[in-house]
């Protein structure tokens, strides 16, 4: 039975329960019972009408969109004929899509990145499987858009589990299943599936998964396109270089792609509730040389130190988005001295609409409070002004 086989031959399962008759097995897997088949037993190594007999077993469906929105192929997994894990591997194997890649310029060759990571899109799968209540109608749908794939899975999240706090939070809805998949290498353990994918997305250059909850399903979106091509060599060489764990990887990625956010911009991001958590993301990166800080507190700012984008050669843009204070002080400066009064919109339009508003904001109010520059008006009505 391939089903056994593959329990023998994982490296999650214990000798002690490798050691099991085949029987055995079934019952430790809650496959058997009284020698009868379970609902779970059907849904893995049951007939195909015993299957289809089931109230809701899992069907799957692809649809591809063009750029107005409109379907151009369809692809169905609804007869039953396939337990699980031949729903993965059928839906990996028969989607075109999955097998688009990018070329991204690597020295004097070139480097193949997919559309969309099979670690990610099994990951998904496995997930919408092994978590969507079989007590409640409706097909798990795969939308291809030109730009991103959702995944609609049936169902609201487990109780205590919000789109909020999804990277850290863990419920099992269907514990024994969720087991299978584990042990036979389907998934990743409880509560480090959404870690995988943070990981392998922002290793090759792209923003985090989105997570949504609607009245009867939740949505997960991954993007497709490459914020920026240059990240993943910096991503790869980084990790090589530096044997960075999982949470610094993350983290790393995140400041790579934003190049500088506050902390509280991680906190949010990383969805942690206490800012003191943000330690074990940061990590080893700052004692590595690899992140530097600013600021205290709440409004301390993490940016890729500059050195190490040299040492690795990232050949990224520069843009202004990680400017030191004392720099963007004189940029205002330097602005109202030539044209002598403007609103913020007129300056932060002029110096680098990639810096954040709210960093000019704070220089303006602190350059105001200190009186080297002047203002007059409230809110959005303010202007600033020379004085000197």
């Amino acid at each position: 039975m391939d089903f056994v086989k593959r329990v023998r031959a994982s490296d999650r399962v214990s000798e002690f329960v490798k050691g099991k008759a085949d029987t055995e097995l079934l019952e430790h897997y809650l496959f058997v019972r009284s020698g009868l088949l379970t609902n779970l037993g059907i849904l893995w190594i049951g007939r195909r009408e015993d299957r289809a007999a089931l109230l809701y077993a899992p069907e799957i469906q692809c649809i591809k969109y063009d750029e107005r929105g409109r379907k151009v192929r369809k692809q169905v997994w609804n007869d039953y004929s396939l337990n699980p894990l031949e729903l993965i591997e059928a839906v990996w194997r028969e989607v075109p899509d999955w097998k688009e890649f990018y070329e991204l310029p690597d020295g004097l060759f070139r480097k193949s990145v997919p559309h969309y990571d099979e670690v990610v899109v099994r990951e998904l799968l496995a997930n919408a499987l092994a978590h969507r209540p079989y007590t409640q109608r409706g097909d798990i749908f795969l939308n291809l858009h030109p730009d991103r794939l959702e995944v609609h899975n049936p169902g609201l999240l487990p109780i205590g589990v919000t789109p909020r706090n999804i990277l850290h939070t863990s419920s099992k809805r269907n514990p024994h299943l969720a087991k299978v998949f584990y042990d036979l290498k389907l998934m990743e353990g409880e509560g480090s599936g959404f870690d995988r994918m943070y990981e392998v997305l922002l290793t090759s250059g792209r923003p985090i998964p989105e997570v949504q909850q609607g009245d009867d399903r939740v949505v997960v979106t991954v993007r497709k396109q490459i914020t920026r091509p240059a990240i993943v060599d910096l991503m790869v060489k980084a990790d090589q270089t530096l044997l960075l764990s999982q949470k610094e990887l993350i983290t790393l990625g995140l400041l790579a792609q934003h190049e500088a956010l506050t902390a509280i911009e991680l906190v949010k991001t990383l969805e942690l509730s206490r800012a003191d958590d943000l330690k074990l993301w940061v990590g080893r990166l700052k004692d590595l040389g690899v992140v530097n800080s600013r600021g205290k507190t709440k409004a301390t700012e993490y940016f890729v130190e500059p050195q190490v984008l040299r040492t690795l050669e990232f050949q990224g843009e520069t843009t202004l988005k990680g400017i030191e204070r004392h720099r963007l002080r004189e940029l205002i400066l330097r602005d109202l001295e030539i044209y002598r009064k403007a609103s913020i919109s007129e300056i932060h339009g002029r110096i680098g609409k990639e810096i954040a508003r709210r960093k000019v904001r704070r220089e303006l109010a602190e350059l105001v409070e200190a009186k080297e520059i002047g203002s007059q008006g409230v809110r959005r009505g303010t202007v600033y002004f020379w004085t000197r």
